[in-house]
């Protein structure tokens, strides 16, 4: 067998390597998604006379500076305080927002690759429900979501809320209000995931506290 044809071999076996691990894993995930996780509800109870406001997909808007960023961040550890829960820290290396959906899915942010690829297909297949909220070419949009390390916006909380049929619930730092609602369209939420928002710039995955895992992450947060 010739060089360039041992090559060829060698990437054709690494291609069929390399799809057949990604299916495997594909089917992984998808046993653990037919796997309901109902424990967010309890949260739900201890918040549930607070308003939500209608969630309104958007893409990021302007980032604020490290100081009132950070004072964002103790009004919403004070929050979270009163309402005896805690935040699981999230790496901040750009896919905070899909980490975070990973923990709260499949109790490891780990997954956030899966998380984003189901994200990206949905909003590829249902065009029509969420171009109208992307003040860009959409094809350009989705191009920029694939990548990793591309932050998550209002748009693909939509799309993860529709695609894992999940109402997500984001307890915030705003001051108007500090818990947004998130439903999935057409359809009745089979779980609950439970996120902190904090200054427009970094997701957490939220626990009661009592609850907060004890596993390890890597040691780089935004602000840290």
């Amino acid at each position: 067998m010739s060089e360039q044809q041992d090559h060829a071999s060698k990437s054709s076996s690494s291609s069929i390597s390399s799809s057949t691990q990604e299916s495997e894993e594909d089917v992984t995930v998808g046993t653990l998604l037919t796997e309901p996780k109902n424990s967010g509800r309890s949260l739900g109870k201890r918040l549930s006379h607070l308003d939500s406001i209608p969630h309104t997909p958007r893409v990021n808007g302007q980032i604020p500076d490290v100081n009132n960023a950070t004072i964002d961040h103790e009004t919403l550890l004070e929050r979270l305080g009163t309402y005896g829960l805690a935040e699981f820290q999230i790496e901040g290396d750009g896919n905070c927002q899909f980490r975070a959906l990973a923990d709260q899915i499949f109790r490891n942010p780990d997954y956030h690759k899966h998380v984003r690829k189901s994200v990206v297909k949905q909003l590829k297949e249902f065009k029509k429900n969420y171009e109208g909220y992307v003040p860009m070419e959409y094809k350009e949009y989705l191009k920029k979501m694939k990548r990793s390390g591309e932050w998550g916006d209002h748009v693909t909380l939509q799309a993860a809320a529709d695609r894992f049929a999940a109402k997500i619930c984001l307890l915030t730092s705003f001051r108007d209000t500090c818990l947004i609602e998130i439903v999935p369209r057409g359809a009745a939420p089979t779980r609950e995931l439970w996120l902190s928002f904090w200054s427009e710039v970094h997701y957490n995955s939220l626990y009661a506290t009592e609850d907060l895992p004890n596993r390890k992450t890597k040691k780089k947060h935004w602000l840290f």
